[in-house]
This record gives structure tokens, C-alpha cells and sequence, in this order.
């Protein structure tokens, strides 16, 4: 009997464990264990965005979570969007409790890559029709939740993300920088592998391959046909790819 597997999903900005209800069935039904996680004041999770503090405030459940493992189990860690600077905050503090991480279209920073290099790319290339809002906290809008982010997506599922999105807290990029910390001998031991997604019209594919290009992962899945909300456009094709992950890495 093939052994089961442990894929822990994290979510990206304004979105929670909500948006890989496709790909977690799909996962379970295959035999693996999952876990998706709401960040704080994310989804479910009672936090408000304005209690929070910190990136590390904003991370903490996944690092409640991975604390909490026990000292023999190791996971697969999948982020998602702005998930994989969280997800990368948990491969260098517990490189040893992590098989592989996986960044689908997602931040992924590191110790050539600086979250203040990566944040300036993204800025100077991603262009939403938001208002300029210098407030704490930002709130995608059903006009670029429907243009950037499930272009492809099923028409429920653009639905579902207008009626939970939850606004995401914003912290300055230079307090960010500081705790953005990754190294070679932690963050640089656990195997990385990045899934393009080929319609994303948020982080489109020029911007994927920068950072490819600038933080090489160990390998590099495409899915030509996904939009930014891969877990609703194409949940078979991100499923596949995690099962070939788990099978390799874990």
C-alpha cells in the first residue's frame, strides 16, 4: 500500500482555506492527508486585520501549525499567490518538518531574491484598477477579481470568492524586509518547485518566469491554460502536479 502522504495548502491574499475545497476532495480521494490552514484574519480564523501586526501575526497559524507536527512527520507545504512568503517564512524555520515546498504563481523569495527586489518587481509590473489607498488593509474589488483573477475560473466560483474575500492586511515593505530573512543552510535544504500558471493575469507569466529566473526552484511545472485562481480553473491539472510532487519529494 502506497503511503499517504501530508499536502498543507496555504491561500493568498484576501482568500483562506476556502478556496482549495476542489483540490482538497480531489487530494482525499486519492489517498493523501490534507490540511488547508486560514491565515490570520483570513476565512474563518476570528482575528480582524486591524489586530494584526505583523507579518508574523499574519502567519502565525501556519506556524502554530507546523510547531505542532510531530517530530517525525514531514509535509508538503503549497502556497498560493502571496502565500508563498509564508510559506517560505515556514521552510526556513522548520526546514526539517518540510519535504518540498510548492508556489503555485506565488512569492517566492529567498536568499538571492529579497522580499524588498520581489516586492518592487510585482509592483512595477502588476497594474489593478484600485483606488490609491494608503490605508492598513486592501480588498480586491469584483472588477479585478473577475478581470485578473478568475478570468478562467467557473462563474461559482468567482461568486464564492465575492461573498468570502476578506480584506488583507498591509504592512510596511521595510518591516516585512526585516523579518524576510532566508538562508542557504535552511530555507535553501528543502526543495522548491514552482507551477506556472500560463493565462494568470495578475502575476503573468513574464513575471513568474523573473522569478524563476532569479530564485531557480529545483523544478518547474507549467499549467498553460490556468488563470491566477489555478485551485478553480484547472483543480485537476494542479492535483496531478501535486500527486507527482508528493510521489518524488515526499
Amino acid at each position: 500500500m502506497e503511503k499517504q502522504r501530508h499536502i498543507v495548502m496555504v491561500h493568498g491574499a484576501s482568500h483562506g482555506a476556502w478556496c482549495w475545497y476542489k483540490v482538497a476532495a480531489l487530494l482525499k480521494s486519492s489517498g493523501h492527508k490534507v490540511t488547508a490552514l486560514d491565515l490570520a484574519a483570513c476565512g474563518v480564523n476570528p482575528e480582524q486585520v486591524h489586530q494584526l501586526k505583523s507579518i508574523s501575526d499574519y502567519s502565525e497559524p501556519l506556524m502554530d501549525f507546523m510547531m505542532s507536527l510531530p517530530s517525525e512527520e514531514r509535509v508538503i507545504l503549497v502556497a498560493h499567490s502571496f502565500g508563498g512568503l509564508v510559506v517560505s517564512f515556514a521552510m526556513e524555520r522548520f526546514p526539517d518538518k518540510v519535504s518540498a515546498g510548492v508556489f503555485a504563481t506565488a512569492m517566492m523569495p529567498g536568499p538571492d531574491l529579497s522580499y524588498k527586489t520581489l516586492i518592487e518587481e510585482y509592483n512595477r509590473r502588476i497594474r489593478i484598477d484600485e483606488p490609491d489607498n494608503p490605508s492598513t488593509s486592501q480588498l480586491f474589488g469584483p472588477k479585478s477579481l473577475s478581470t485578473y483573477l478568475y478570468q478562467l475560473s467557473p462563474p461559482e466560483d468567482l461568486m464564492l470568492g465575492m461573498m468570502l474575500r476578506r480584506p488583507h492586511p498591509l504592512f510596511s515593505n521595510d518591516a516585512i524586509e526585516r523579518e524576510a530573512v532566508f538562508s542557504r543552510n535552511r530555507y535553501g535544504a528543502v526543495p522548491r518547485i514552482y507551477i506556472v500558471c500560463g493565462q494568470d493575469n495578475m502575476v503573468n507569466q513574464d513575471l513568474q518566469r523573473w522569478v524563476i529566473r532569479t530564485n531557480p526552484p529545483d523544478e518547474v511545472k507549467v499549467i498553460p491554460d490556468s488563470d491566477h485562481m489555478v485551485m478553480f480553473s484547472k483543480p485537476q491539472e494542479l492535483c496531478s502536479c501535486l500527486e507527482e510532487i508528493a510521489k518524488k519529494y515526499a
